[in-house]
C-alpha cells in the first residue's frame, strides 16, 4: 500500500510538472550568454538593476526582453514552494479554471478561444494535469494492483495459485476437525477467506474469470464478427483467450494513449457544425479538450464515491456529464436550448463511438 501511495504521488508530481512545462510563466523566453551575476543577500533574496537570465536593464517586477522575474530568491524554502506551486497552483490560474470548467464550460471555452487566457489554464496543460492525476487515483485504489503485480510472469502466478490451492484443502481439513465455535475455528475461517480473495485475484490473471464482468467482457469479443486474419480480429482473438490480461493492459495503455482521445472526438464536433464559417477546427479542438478534461475528472470523482461505499452518489453525480455537454456547447458557440439540446443528444452518442474506437484502437496494442 505504502508503494501505492508513493507512486500515486509520483504521478500526480509528474502530471502538475509536465502541465507547467506546457503553461508556464514567460521566463527563460531568451537565454544570452553572459549574465551579470548578483550575490544573494539577507535570507535569500537577491537585489539586482539587470535581468540575470539576458542582461537587460530591469524596469518593474518583470524582464521585459525575456520575461523572468526581477526578484530571485535562493533558498531552499523557496524550491519548495516552486515545486508545490508548480504542481498544484498553476500561478493561481487552476482556481480560476476549475469552477467555470465545471459549471461554465461554455464561458471557459468561447473565453479561451477568444484570446483571454492569461487568466486561465490552457486546455491541454489541465488535460494532462487531470490525466496524471486520474491515472493516480486509480493507482491509489489499488486499481494498478487489481489484477496482479506478475502479469508477465505467468508460471509465477500459476506456481503460487497452485499451492494456495493445496493450502486451501488443507485449511478445510483442518476446519473440519474442530468445533464450529471457539477462537481456533475463527482463525482457521479468517485464513481460508484471505486465501480465497488471493486465489480470486489469481484466477483473474490466469484467465479463469470468477466474476459477472470479465465474462461478459469475454463473451462480447466472442460475438463480435470480424474479418478472419485481419489485425483487430487477432487482438479479438488474443483477448477473448485472455480477458484479463487485455482489461489489465487496457487500463495501462488507456492512461498512456488518452491524448487520442481527442484528435478522435474533434472530427465528430465538426459534425455538429458542418462546413461552418464561424466555427473552425480550432474551436473544436479547444471545446473538445475542455471537455474530455472534465468528463475524465468526473469519472475519477464517481469511482472514489463507488469506492468508498456511495454507489448511489457515484451514479448520480455521472448524470451530470450530458448537462455539462449542454451548458458547454450553448454557451462556446452561442446557440439556443433547441440546438443545445439536439446536439448534446448527437454528442453524447459521438462520444461513445470515440470512446468505442480509442478502446479498440488500445485492445489491438494491448493484443500485440
Amino acid at each position: 500500500m505504502a508503494g501505492d501511495i508513493g507512486e500515486s504521488v509520483a504521478d500526480m508530481a509528474t502530471g502538475g510538472l509536465a502541465a507547467r512545462a506546457l503553461e508556464p510563466r514567460a521566463e527563460g523566453a531568451k537565454a544570452a550568454g553572459a549574465t551579470p551575476g548578483s550575490a544573494p543577500g539577507p535570507g535569500g533574496h537577491t537585489r539586482e538593476d539587470a535581468c540575470l537570465n539576458c542582461g537587460t536593464r530591469l524596469v518593474g517586477s518583470h524582464c521585459h526582453a525575456c520575461g523572468q522575474r526581477a526578484h530571485v530568491h535562493r533558498t531552499l524554502s523557496a524550491f519548495v514552494h516552486d515545486l508545490v506551486h508548480g504542481v498544484l497552483h498553476f500561478e493561481g490560474k487552476t482556481w480560476r479554471t476549475l469552477p467555470l470548467l465545471a459549471w461554465r464550460p461554455g464561458r471557459l471555452t468561447r473565453e479561451y478561444i477568444d484570446g483571454r487566457r492569461a487568466s486561465y489554464v490552457s486546455p491541454i496543460a489541465l488535460f494532462l494535469f487531470v490525466v496524471f492525476l486520474s491515472y493516480a487515483t486509480f493507482s491509489l485504489l489499488g486499481g494498478g494492483s487489481a489484477l496482479g503485480t506478475e502479469v508477465t510472469g505467468m508460471e509465477r502466478v500459476r506456481e503460487v495459485h497452485a499451492a494456495n490451492a493445496e493450502r486451501l484443502a488443507e485449511l478445510e481439513e483442518e476446519r473440519a476437525a474442530v468445533p464450529d465455535e471457539g477462537e481456533r475455528a475463527a482463525e482457521i475461517d479468517t485464513r481460508i477467506a484471505a486465501l480465497e480473495d488471493d486465489q480470486a485475484g489469481l484466477e483473474l490473471v490466469l484467465g479463469e474469470p470468477g466474476n459477472d464482468f470479465a465474462t461478459r467482457f469475454a463473451s462480447g469479443f466472442e460475438r463480435t464478427p470480424l474479418p478472419s486474419g485481419s489485425a483487430v480480429a487477432k487482438a479479438w482473438e488474443k483477448a477473448s483467450a485472455n480477458p484479463q490480461l487485455t482489461i489489465y493492459k487496457l487500463q495501462t495503455n488507456a492512461y498512456k494513449f488518452s491524448w487520442m482521445l481527442i484528435p478522435l472526438s474533434v472530427p465528430f464536433v465538426w459534425l455538429l457544425f458542418p462546413f461552418s464559417r464561424r466555427f473552425r477546427g480550432y474551436d473544436h479542438t479547444v471545446f473538445a479538450t475542455y471537455s474530455i478534461t472534465f468528463m475524465i475528472a468526473l469519472a475519477a470523482v464517481s469511482s472514489l464515491l463507488f469506492f468508498f461505499g456511495y454507489p448511489s452518489i457515484g451514479g448520480l453525480v455521472l448524470l451530470y456529464a450530458p448537462w455539462h455537454m449542454y451548458r458547454q456547447l450553448r454557451e462556446a458557440y452561442g446557440l439556443g436550448r433547441f440546438g443545445a439540446f439536439w446536439r448534446m443528444l448527437a454528442l453524447s452518442l459521438f462520444a461513445w463511438i470515440a470512446i468505442s474506437l480509442f478502446v479498440t484502437g488500445i485492445a489491438m496494442m494491448a493484443g500485440g
